[in-house]
């Protein structure tokens, strides 16, 4: 019996290889006991000629039904393999509270394991799969003990840590952070969410400017409080040991089988995916990395090339079938989107360092004497965010010129460039910094600019300065080391390379009160006036990894 001729056009519009499989089965709603008596519901997908095929755990606080039963079920069925999606605790039906530290994720794994090993079509064959919290939830499973039945793990654009995404830089991550609030409070399916993502922005805006955050983001739920969200507010001082229970990354010394890492350079996991891949591969594992010119839902429009990769994959895996030649790390170009395959990450590239010049220049030269540059941050009308690693519709790589003609963002740029160039790897800022308060935020942004003078952001960075943290000197200025998330970038010929300096990026981070008040009860505001640095004895610079034409 031949697959229906929908699903054929399905396939091949997701360019997979033709169904191998006719007809399929769908158990729905079992319930999986866990340790502490807890059922988690469970759906499974198998071919039905063959129900003792390998298995596929995918472990979802999003649904079993819509998207995820289709994306991960259905069509990975057709293909040959048994799929079990399981509904994390406290969600679509699943007992328990979601969140509550994120405490459970290990235990509940091992205890769907113990389950899986009692099931007389399980074949000792396992492969993990997922995207986001899916991802997060594969590490969880092994950051205690690696099920010996585990042959691989395919992980798309998730973290490791919480604390990593919901403080980046020791300020609070306060859209995306929000934004998942408002989805695991609303019990909306992630479509549903998706389909009315700017009427959802629009609330998440207005309760950003409501303080204290504590009541204020009650006005993006609706009402609905998320405890999960109260405890991440409460906890932002950046030594708290509470963080160490939603903390995974124990897993990367663990892991012992190959692992597919699929990740976006404007997802807000990039950072936290490369350095998957480095952690993994400075142990000798098998891992390889692909990252898309794209950002953390716009994976989903990739899913073309997504989930043919992840096929190929799991077919290498589990049968010893070849996987396409490539190398072990696939990059696509922000600017061309076109890809390069490379040995490894960070590739072999020249450190290129352009210093910060008076007049708002960008050069390799050592700047001279002049004097700083100055800006006040106003708290009451903070710097607002424009695209780059955020969930809603405005992600990604956007016009920053409206935002770059604000006073109280700074801006540094090269002049035409000659020839192309490639900037590949890590990407860092040196800033000499001072500000008239002790608490106070530093933002920098890289940016390519065209002939036509549009300013896009390629890849930016936070820093939350306390009293005390990081050290300055007599004067009160001091130097600050900031690491961008890695990126893969084309500049053309006659582009200019720009890096934007501010002191917040509105809503997506929590605009700093000045006040030194805690995040989540703080009413007070106060301005704090700025200053960047770029003289002989204090040198502002940004490092760049770079391949100039003709020499990749």
């Amino acid at each position: 019996m031949r697959p229906g001729v929908g699903l054929r056009l399905v396939s091949n519009a997701l360019r997979l290889p033709p169904p191998t499989v006719a007809e399929v089965m769908h158990e729905r709603d079992v319930p999986v006991p866990m340790r502490d008596g807890v059922e988690l519901l469970t759906d499974s997908w198998w071919p039905r000629a063959r129900p003792h095929a390998p298995t596929v755990l995918v472990r979802s606080p999003y649904g079993r039904r819509g998207g995820m039963s289709f994306l991960y079920g259905r069509l990975l069925a057709h293909q040959g393999f048994r799929v079990v999606v399981q509904s994390c605790r406290g969600t679509d039906g699943s007992g328990g509270e979601f969140g509550e530290g994120f405490e459970h994720e290990p235990a509940d794994g091992q205890a769907t394991l113990e389950w899986l090993r009692a099931q007389p079509w399980f074949t000792g064959e396992l492969a993990t799969m997922g995207a986001s919290y899916l991802g997060y939830v594969q590490w969880a499973l092994i950051c205690q003990e690696p099920p010996p039945e585990l042959k691989t793990m395919i992980v798309q654009v998730a973290p490791t840590a919480a604390r990593e995404f919901a403080y980046s830089g020791g300020a609070m991550s306060y859209e995306i952070t929000l934004s998942w609030a408002q989805l695991m409070t609303s019990g909306a399916s992630l479509v549903d969410r998706m389909l009315h993502a700017r009427r959802h922005a629009k609330a998440l805006h207005t309760s950003a400017g409501t303080l204290p955050l504590s009541k204020g983001y009650l006005l993006a739920t609706g009402g609905r409080r998320a405890p999960f969200f109260e405890d991440w507010l409460a906890h932002d001082d950046p030594d708290d040991g509470w963080w160490s229970r939603s903390d995974y990354s124990v897993a990367l010394r663990r892991v012992d089988v190959p692992v597919l890492l699929q990740g976006a350079w404007y997802d807000l996991y990039a950072a936290q995916t490369v350095a998957q891949y480095r952690a993994l591969r400075e142990r000798g594992a098998d891992a390889h990395l692909t990252m898309f010119a794209t950002t953390h839902r716009g994976l989903i429009r990739e899913w073309p090339s997504v989930l043919p990769e992840a096929v190929a994959w799991l077919r290498a895996m589990f049968e010893g079938a070849a996987p396409p030649p490539r190398r072990r790390v696939r990059v696509q170009l922000i600017g061309r989107k076109e890809w390069r395959d490379l040995r490894d990450w960070p590739p072999d590239a020249a450190p290129v360092r352009l210093h910060l010049q008076p007049g708002g220049g960008l050069s390799g030269d050592a700047p001279p004497a002049s004097e700083p540059d100055w800006f006040s941050y106003d708290p009451t009308d903070p710097t607002p965010s424009v695209g780059g690693a955020v969930l809603g519709p405005h992600a990604g790589p956007k016009d920053n010129r409206e935002l770059e003609a604000r006073r109280d963002v700074l801006t540094y740029t090269t002049g035409p460039l000659e020839r192309g160039l490639e900037v590949l790897g890590p990407v860092s800022a040196e800033l000499w910094f001072s500000s008239s308060r002790q608490d106070a935020d530093v933002f920098v942004r890289l940016c390519r600019v065209t002939p036509d003078g549009r300013s896009t952001n390629v890849c930016d960075t936070i820093q939350r300065l306390r009293p005390g943290r990081p050290p300055a000197g007599d004067d009160g200025v001091g130097r600050l080391w900031l690491e961008l998330p890695p990126t893969a970038c084309r500049f053309d010929a006659g582009d200019r390379i720009r890096l934007q300096v501010s002191s917040g990026a509105h809503p997506r981070f929590a605009r700093n009160t000045g006040s030194g008040e805690p995040l989540a009860s703080a009413t007070r505001l106060v301005a704090a006036d700025q200053a960047v640095y770029h003289d002989p004895d204090r040198p502002s610079s940004v490092l760049l990894r770079a391949s100039r034409d003709g020499a990749r």
